[in-house]
C-alpha cells in the first residue's frame, strides 16, 4: 500500500530539522510513544537502527526503524519493521520562503493473513495516523504543543 502525505510548517527548515532530528522531541508529535532506544554505536546517521515502542489502544507495538538515507536539510528515509509490517518512508522537505514543505512517501507491505487483511480492510487508517504524526509535529514546531498534552 503507498501514498503520499504533505504538510506546510510555519518555521523555517533549518529549525524543523532541528526539531524533528531530536529523538527526544518524538514523544511530542509522535502519540502512544512510549519508548525508544539507540541500538546503534552512530544514532542518526545512514544504517543506524532505533527501537521504538508504542502504546496503541490495549496494544504495545514496537519495531525498529532503520536509517537508510540521510541527506539534511533536503532528505531523510528510513524502514519500520514490525511483526508482520514492513514500512519504508521517504521524508522530503522543502523550503518555501521561510516555511518547510514536509512531503512523505509511504510504502506499507504486509506478510502473514492478519495482517494482509488489515493492510486491504483499513488503508485510510495507515494514511490518518501519517496525518495525525504530521499535524502532531505541525504544532510542536509551530506553537511548541505537546502531543502528550491530549494523552
Amino acid at each position: 500500500m503507498k501514498y503520499t502525505t504533505q504538510i506546510l510548517v510555519d518555521i523555517p527548515r533549518d529549525e524543523f530539522i532541528k526539531k524533528l532530528d531530536n529523538p527526544d522531541n518524538m514523544k511530542h508529535w509522535q502519540r502512544g510513544l512510549t519508548q525508544y532506544e539507540q541500538l546503534s554505536k552512530n544514532p542518526g546517521q545512514e544504517g543506524a537502527q532505533m527501537s521504538l515502542s508504542y502504546q496503541m489502544g490495549k496494544r504495545e507495538v514496537t519495531l525498529v526503524e532503520t536509517i537508510i538515507k540521510k541527506n539534511l536539510p533536503e532528505e531523510m528515509h528510513a524502514s519500520y519493521d514490525a511483526k508482520g509490517v514492513h514500512n519504508l518512508q521517504k521524508n522530503y522537505f522543502k523550503d518555501e520562503g521561510g516555511k518547510t514543505r514536509w512531503v512523505t512517501e509511504t510504502d506499507f507491505q504486509f506478510s502473514g493473513f492478519g495482517m494482509k487483511l488489515m493492510g486491504l480492510l483499513m488503508p485510510r487508517a495507515f494514511k490518518k495516523q501519517t496525518l495525525i504524526y504530521m499535524q502532531d509535529f505541525k504544532k510542536f514546531a509551530e506553537e511548541g504543543i505537546s502531543a502528550t498534552d491530549s494523552q
